[in-house]
C-alpha cells in the first residue's frame, strides 16, 4: 500500500482538531455541571457510551464527528457554532483582523479620547502578571481627576461573569489611580459598559433590563456625553450604546 506523506497542512490540522476538541470538552463539562447532569445522562441523550462521552469531556475525541458535537450542543442547550474564518485571500483585498468589530469600537473610543485631550491606554493589564486580565480602554481625564474604565461588549455570553470581571478590573485599577494622582491624592475610577448596537445585544437588553438597570444605575445619557462630548463621567457605573459604523455613542432608552 502506498503511504501518503503527511503535509504541513495535515499536521497542523491534527493539532488544531485536538485543541478544538479540548476546548469543546471543557465547555461541555462546565455546562453539564451547571445543569447538574451526569455524564451518563448526556451520553444517553446523544447515543454514546458513558466512556465515550467522558473522552469527549477530557478532550480525547478529536475524531468525533461533527454530528456528534451538534448532538452534544443540543443536549446541553448550547447550539454548536461552526464557521470557516474570513477569506482574506479570495481577492487579496481583505486585511481585517479576526477581532475587527471589537477593534472598530475601541478605535472610536480612542479617537474621542484624543479629541478631548484624554491620554489613553488600550488592553491595559490591570494585573500585570496575568495579561488575560486587561481593560478594553482606560482614559485619563485630568480636569475631573478621573480614570474612565470602558468595557466594550460585542456580545455578552454571561452577563454576571462579565460584570464580576469588570468589578475586578475596577478594583485593580485603583492602584493606577493612586499613582496617577501623585501628591494631590488619588484619581477616582469611573466605570461603564458600551454595548455594540447589534440585534443580538438589543434582544439581550430587552430580555434583561432589570439586571442592567441594577448593575448600571448611573445616567446612560451622562455616560454617552462623557465619551462623546468630553463632559465629566457619572459617579456610578453606567451603560450606553456604541455604533462604530456611524461613529456614535448614545444613551440607552429603557422601556
Amino acid at each position: 500500500m502506498r503511504r501518503v506523506k503527511a503535509t504541513a497542512e495535515a499536521t497542523a490540522g491534527v493539532r488544531e482538531a485536538r485543541a478544538i476538541a479540548a476546548n469543546l470538552g471543557r465547555e461541555a463539562r462546565v455546562t453539564r455541571d451547571q445543569r447538574r447532569l451526569t455524564q451518563q445522562q448526556i451520553a444517553d441523550r446523544i447515543g454514546v457510551s458513558r466512556a465515550r462521552y467522558a473522552e469527549m469531556e477530557r478532550g480525547l475525541a478529536p475524531n468525533a464527528s461533527l454530528e456528534l458535537w451538534v448532538k452534544l450542543g443540543a443536549a446541553l442547550g448550547r447550539s454548536l457554532a461552526v464557521a470557516l474564518s474570513r477569506d482574506s485571500t479570495a481577492d487579496g483585498s481583505s486585511t481585517d483582523p479576526r477581532d475587527a468589530g471589537h477593534l472598530a469600537a475601541q478605535e472610536l473610543v480612542l479617537k474621542l479620547g484624543r479629541v478631548h485631550g484624554r491620554p489613553a491606554s488600550v488592553e491595559l493589564a490591570t494585573r500585570p502578571h496575568d495579561p488575560s486580565r486587561a481593560a478594553d480602554v482606560v482614559l485619563r481625564d485630568d480636569p475631573s481627576r478621573t480614570l474612565l474604565l470602558i468595557e466594550i461588549i460585542n456580545r455578552a455570553g454571561d452577563l454576571g461573569a462579565t460584570a464580576r470581571s469588570t468589578d475586578r478590573k475596577a478594583a485593580e485599577l485603583e492602584g493606577f489611580a493612586l499613582l496617577a494622582g501623585g501628591d494631590d491624592g488619588p484619581y477616582r475610577v469611573a466605570l461603564g459598559w458600551l454595548l455594540v448596537d447589534t440585534a443580538a445585544n438589543r434582544r439581550l437588553v430587552a430580555r434583561y433590563p432589570e439586571f442592567l438597570r441594577a448593575r448600571f444605575p448611573g445616567s446612560s445619557t451622562a455616560w454617552a456625553s462623557a465619551l462623546m462630548e468630553g463632559t465629566a463621567p457619572p459617579s456610578v457605573p453606567a451603560v450606553a450604546w456604541i455604533d462604530p459604523r456611524s461613529g456614535r455613542i448614545y444613551a440607552m432608552r429603557w422601556r
